[in-house]
């Protein structure tokens, strides 16, 4: 499956400013889930739609973006999204312990709208009054 996977551009999505040749490492601030804790785990994607919810919904300050990445150590389906709210790993994404190594920044890319942001960020607000957003990193 690294074959595949790593075949293919991958995706980060972030607010964080970085450059090519950064690592985005485990053990640094969460982007998602209960604020403030430390991220287990690096994410990323192969999917543009699901680095741009990314770079969109991600905690912080400053303007979303989107860099491509590649792995420097094993990963794994992302179990927060594979089986648990979608079937299979629609979303092409995964997850790891090693760092991801930034090889470029996409610069231009479409969001989504204002509407469908606050919207999704609307629904995640209410599930975590719920108590139902746990993030297994």
């Amino acid at each position: 499956m690294v074959g595949e996977v790593t075949g293919w551009p991958l995706y980060h999505g972030t607010r964080a400013d970085l450059r090519r040749g950064d690592l985005i490492e485990p053990g640094r601030l969460a982007n998602f889930g209960a604020a403030p804790r430390t991220a287990n785990h690096v994410y990323f994607t192969r999917t543009l739609d699901a680095a741009t919810w990314g770079a969109e919904l991600a905690a912080g300050e400053g303007r979303g973006r989107i860099y491509l990445v590649e792995p420097t150590g094993p990963f794994e389906d992302d179990p927060n999204l594979t089986n648990k709210k979608f079937r299979g790993n629609p979303t092409k994404s995964f997850r790891s312990r090693s760092p991801l190594r930034v090889t470029g920044e996409l610069t231009t890319w479409q969001g989504h709208t204002p509407e469908a942001v606050q919207a999704r960020k609307d629904g995640l607000a209410r599930l975590q009054q719920l108590g139902d957003v746990v993030i297994d990193d």
